[in-house]
């Protein structure tokens, strides 16, 4: 059953992503007043309509922040760019070589995403420049600034690099955190939902596609938090997306910051 549950989801994922995509790309010429936003529309139905494929069942607390807005994160998975896309029309700030992924890295592409090599000072700046036009245009933008993703049991430092305009302009950032829980009968979701270290991407998304049923609860910030410079700013939003994590998490990375020492 569970074999049969996964080769459905899989097809039917498939089949729907096939058809958002032709209708993205078809409709991008009649878009005249702002292709972006159209754009970002139709990806935000495109994570809706695959949220029902997976079963992925989303709790929200707090207020979604209105377009433009600047959206900082923790990150777990590539789920999560389904959780927030269903809730938000934005584009997402991704590695680079996402790009480069057969089927996902074209559907991006499409979608907006902003694509950035974090190794690179002088494409750090390029990707601050795009963010800056994005936010200009109306657009909502999600960066998730650990610059990596975990098992769900911490929380890293956040990167400042992309936080210049937020700090530079004074508009600040909107904040949220993100967490998983699988279904009772399911792998615990840092194996089978999160996607880290060195797990290969075919076999976590078969993994996934077995799964009856995951929640995810996207607790987003009540304020936008500003601070005079970007280091100051990451530092102020990583406090507050742990706090948002809630006493579980934050114990388990006071272990981690113990063995750190």
């Amino acid at each position: 059953m569970r074999h049969i549950r996964a080769l459905v989801r899989a097809s039917v994922l498939t089949i729907w992503t096939l058809f958002v995509f032709a209708i993205l790309v078809g409709g991008v010429p009649f878009a005249f007043r702002n292709r972006a936003r159209w754009r970002a529309l139709v990806f935000h139905k495109w994570a809706r309509g695959s949220a029902r494929i997976l079963n992925l069942r989303i709790h929200v607390s707090g207020s979604p922040p209105t377009p433009p807005f600047l959206l900082v994160s923790n990150h777990l998975s590539y789920l999560d760019v389904v959780a927030y896309a269903s809730q938000v029309s934005c584009v997402f700030v991704a590695r680079s070589d996402l790009a480069q992924w057969p089927v996902i890295g074209p559907l991006c592409r499409s979608a907006g995403t902003i694509f950035v090599d974090r190794e690179s000072r002088r494409d750090v700046v390029r990707v601050n420049q795009l963010i800056d036009r994005a936010l200009a245009r109306g657009l909502g933008v999600v960066l998730f600034a650990e610059g990596t993703s975990t098992a769900g049991d911490r929380l890293l430092p956040f990167k400042p690099s992309l936080l210049e305009h937020a700090a530079r302009t004074g508009c600040g950032a909107n904040y949220a955190a993100l967490s998983y829980r699988a279904g009772d009968d399911d792998p615990p979701a840092s194996e089978s939902v999160c996607w880290w270290g060195d797990m290969t991407f075919v076999d976590h998304l078969v993994g996934l596609f077995h799964l009856r049923r995951i929640n995810a609860r996207v607790n987003f910030g009540d304020d936008v938090i500003r601070a005079a410079n970007r280091k100051e700013l990451a530092e102020r939003l990583w406090l507050a997306v742990r706090e948002r994590l809630g006493s579980e998490v934050r114990a388990r990375d006071h272990e981690f910051q113990q063995l750190d020492c």
